[in-house]
């Protein structure tokens, strides 16, 4: 009897590297393997998770969206300020939800029906929208939770069962994003624009109406994880725009095992790059390096993974498209 080959994919390769590190840290960290440590590490990942099922819906339709950070922290901050200013929470949620649609829609269409590449108009949207949020929404620069809002708060802070909210809020948002790659329609079809878009407009499928609902689920899940964000630290600072976190967003996406070449990869991808991620910080953190420093390995880290998916994922230069990252 033959035994089956294993085939070392990117996702297992990075699942062993993620069990290696882990160990490691057990052993040669004291207090890594605290409970208390754990859980604060996946508290700390936890929107990173939710960010990074957006950005995984948009590679795996082969386009990348690094407006996410604009799209996490206007939205939701709109609607902790009209609150504070005294706007009911029915109408700021309408308004920050509508903000969020239309962002995302334009996004889409400009790269499914004008064909802008969507690294250059992401770009261009999400220094737009922070611009905006700077210029006409916030009078500070933090934006605090208004007890009016403390009714919802609990999607961000307490726990269940002891499990912070924030990972409550991951786990519910990978098993609807799980179920609407693997069991709705829509999600077939962006598998099938990631692998092939010629191929999939050939067939009839609607390329460029999914295509825009891409960058419409991105942004509303930017909202959602910004709303998360905030009630968990009681606040939203508006300037997070500015900060490297797109690029985590990016890391989590690609060490997990997601393609840049599109149509693969899936949420059990996320969760493992998430995961990476958080103990590789956490770690680093314990061991007190530097922001700097970390930044600098986050960099590493991220052009290696590059490089390893241009290995196992090689793109298709003869589906290649415009619209492409």
């Amino acid at each position: 009897m033959t035994l089956p080959k294993l085939r070392a994919t990117q996702q297992t390769i990075v699942f062993a590297l993620f069990i290696v590190m882990f160990l490691g840290f057990t052993v040669l960290l004291p207090g890594f393997s605290n409970l208390d440590n754990l859980l604060t590490l996946l508290q700390n990942v936890a929107i990173l998770g939710i960010l990074g099922l957006g950005m995984a819906v948009v590679v795996i339709g082969r386009g990348i969206d690094i407006s996410m950070i604009a799209a996490l922290a206007v939205p939701a901050g709109l609607m902790l300020q009209l609150v504070t200013n005294g706007q009911s929470i029915a109408s700021a949620g309408l308004m920050a939800l509508g903000l969020s649609l239309a962002f995302g829609l334009v996004n889409g269409w400009l790269i499914a029906y004008a064909e802008v590449p969507s690294l250059f108009t992401t770009l261009a949207s999400g220094l737009f929208l922070a611009g905006l949020g700077q210029a006409a929404i916030f009078q500070l620069e933090v934006v605090q939770w208004p007890a009016e809002l403390d009714a919802v708060a609990g999607i961000g802070r307490g726990s269940l069962g002891g499990i912070p909210m924030p990972v409550i809020m991951f786990a519910l948002a990978s098993a609807l994003m799980a179920l609407l790659l693997r069991k709705v329609r829509a999600g077939a079809f962006i598998y099938a624009i990631g692998d092939n878009p010629f191929s999939a407009r050939a067939t009839g499928l609607p390329t460029r109406p999914v295509i825009v609902f891409e960058y419409v689920l991105a942004a509303l899940i930017g909202l959602f994880a910004g709303l998360v964000m905030a009630a968990s630290v009681n606040s939203m600072p508006t300037r997070i725009y500015n900060s490297t976190m797109v690029y985590d967003v990016v890391l989590v996406v690609v060490l997990g095992g997601i393609g840049l070449s599109g149509g693969r990869g899936g949420v059990a991808n996320v969760v493992i790059g998430t995961l990476l991620i958080g103990t590789m910080l956490n770690g680093m953190t314990i061991m007190d390096i530097s922001y700097s420093v970390q930044n600098i390995i986050k960099g590493l880290v991220l052009l290696a993974a590059i490089l390893i998916d241009s290995v196992l994922n090689p793109r298709n230069e003869e589906t290649a498209q415009q619209g492409d990252i």
